[in-house]
């Protein structure tokens, strides 16, 4: 007789646990839904309002870019003097207060980008110096024209990292 109403209780609970296993692990499977949806959504809103901040940087940085290219420079900023040194010193001050300037859009920027757009500064303000130390330049002018020259030879740093930051804003729009 107990083991009848062991089995009777058994047919009882046994449908019942598993009509509240089921339930349970719909439940978790609704819930887990729910909050991905919501990351997604919050996920989608964060990139809609970072889209445009990021762009901004990236412009901010082709301008940057525009402005070291020494061509650029040179006309922007005429030497004060004839020393060669004085005016490679204004042009390379100029440099790194434009990278001042805009050294916090690195966050906004890959790290890819971001090393792209120092290594072009770094090389710029190398080839002034190179350029600089030529015993053949007497005077500033001569120095604009050795710098005309040389960017006539190879292709401007900043060009080329203009060309990547270009490349890599067609890659997240």
């Amino acid at each position: 007789m107990e083991t009848d109403k062991w089995i009777e209780l058994a047919m009882y609970t046994l449908p019942a646990v598993v009509t509240g296993g089921i339930a349970y692990l719909m439940m978790q499977k609704f819930v887990n839904l729910d909050e991905n949806r919501r990351k997604f959504q919050l996920l989608r809103d964060n990139q809609k309002q970072a889209l445009p901040i990021r762009l901004q940087a990236y412009e901010r940085m082709a301008l940057f870019l525009e402005r070291i290219n020494p061509l650029k420079l040179m006309i922007r900023v005429a030497p004060f003097s004839n020393d060669t040194v004085d005016y490679m010193n204004l042009l390379i001050q100029n440099i790194e207060q434009e990278y001042e300037h805009n050294v916090t859009q690195q966050i906004y920027l890959s790290d890819e980008a971001w090393v792209m757009v120092v290594n072009a500064k770094n090389a710029i303000n190398q080839n002034l110096r190179n350029l600089a130390a030529d015993s053949e330049i007497k005077d500033a002018d001569q120095y604009r024209l050795k710098v005309l020259s040389s960017l006539m030879e190879t292709e401007s740093a900043s060009q080329l990292a203009l060309e990547f930051l270009k490349s890599e804003i067609k890659d997240f729009i």
